[in-house]
């Protein structure tokens, strides 16, 4: 069975064309830093590989580049639009509506469309992927895999909010929790390179968007983000945490309304707020170059996470393996020296020399020091294959 793979970012696109069971991957590839002059495009097919910068004003021009050259005549890996048997799509937030896969039928779009305001930069992304593919595919299933689904374990005492009782029953407002594809896999691989299915692990996903989640026996109980993906740690263009005193001063004393406060929190602060940039990589050279303010915003961003990891110990009653996924958790060995740094009296102790040298080819690498009590992973996150996996699941329980 061919599966297509759909992972719509708040900035970028990634796909995968993907054989199951076996998980063989025919071709990857992604776009990112969409809507920017220098938008980037990423192919690889055996051999071949290609990589292009170029204007992508929006989701739906990036997803017909990729869509166009998996079936391009000589690179492609398709010989005609059935040959795609289901196309999985990543969706964001799924609200008490799904805590499964459910294949995409015209009121599953419209609940994914509602659902937006609670993600207003992924969930619209998800929906267009869905109608380009819908349009690409039409003899293929449509399968929607959502993040909030790993953590519908959370318990009600972590995952409700102290308002009125009648407000979180009526509009269902507690903490959903995101990234929850990601943090399901790599808190399984981890669990099976630790060989053990008794484990306390802390998850910390760190791309353009970021979170941190306490997995106990395989288990989310604990998770930073909430009832939309934009509290907790520092993001790319997200504020995380913040006094909501300062929500209703930007409203009542600054002259914003609140889809303008939304908007700022959502697409105008986090990283780029703190430096004019939104790209770890150009933030770390300027910091090493003597930017002040990027040299802040990794310090800020470092602080945040040390937060957690301490409240998520508190939770865990101890930690067997701080893991680190995504983009920026797998590829940058700055952040993890700033944050595992002056976390020894946890039992936290980094070998830098390892920690400068992993191999994300591999599952999962280690790089805690000989003495430290807790291990330290690298584990790269594979969301799209997780998808594949549970569409691929989702097919033959229906069936």
């Amino acid at each position: 069975m061919k599966l297509l793979i759909i992972n719509s970012g708040s900035s970028s696109i990634k796909f995968q064309v993907i054989v199951m069971p076996k998980g063989q991957v025919l071709c990857k590839g992604m776009v990112e830093r969409l809507g920017q002059e220098d938008a980037k495009i990423h192919y690889k097919k055996g051999d071949f590989s290609l990589s292009e910068e170029m204007r992508i004003n929006d989701h739906k021009e990036g997803l017909e580049q990729l869509m166009g050259l998996i079936k391009d005549p000589k690179n492609g890996v398709l010989d005609s639009d059935g040959d795609i048997d289901i196309v999985g799509h990543r969706v964001v937030h799924g609200g008490d509506s799904f805590s499964t896969a459910a294949e995409i039928n015209e009121r599953v779009l419209k609940r994914i469309k509602e659902l937006s305001f609670l993600a207003p930069l992924h969930n619209p992304a998800n929906a267009i992927g869905i109608e380009v593919a819908q349009t690409l595919f039409p003899k293929a299933k449509q399968v929607a895999v959502f993040d909030t689904a790993f953590h519908q374990s959370i318990p009600k005492k972590a995952h409700r909010y102290a308002i009125p009782k009648k407000l979180t029953e009526a509009h269902q407002i507690k903490a959903y929790g995101f990234h929850g594809t990601s943090h399901k896999y790599v808190s399984e691989k981890a669990i099976a390179h630790l060989g053990t299915s008794s484990s306390k692990l802390v998850s910390i996903h760190l791309g353009n968007g970021c979170s941190i989640t306490a997995v106990k026996d395989g288990k989310s109980v604990e998770h930073s983000l909430g009832f939309g993906p934009s509290n907790g740690l520092i993001m790319g263009t997200r504020s995380g945490d913040i006094d909501q005193s300062v929500v209703f001063f930007l409203m009542d004393s600054c002259g914003m309304d609140s889809k303008e406060a939304n908007a700022l929190l959502q697409k105008e602060s986090g990283l780029l707020g703190l430096t004019g940039h939104s790209d770890l990589r150009e933030i770390q050279k300027l910091a090493q170059e003597g930017d002040t303010d990027c040299q802040l915003a990794l310090a800020m961003t470092a602080h945040r996470i040390k937060k957690y990891i301490g409240a998520y110990l508190a939770i865990l009653n101890g930690v067997d393996a701080i893991l680190f996924t995504a983009g920026i958790g797998e590829n940058s060995v700055l952040l993890r020296k700033i944050i595992c740094e002056g976390l020894e009296s946890f039992g936290i102790v980094m070998d830098e020399r390892k920690n400068a040298t992993i191999d994300t080819t591999k599952e999962v690498s280690e790089f805690q020091a000989v003495e430290s009590k807790v291990r330290l992973l690298v584990v790269p996150t594979n969301e799209e294959l997780e998808i594949a996996r549970q569409c691929y699941q989702f097919h033959h329980l229906k069936d």
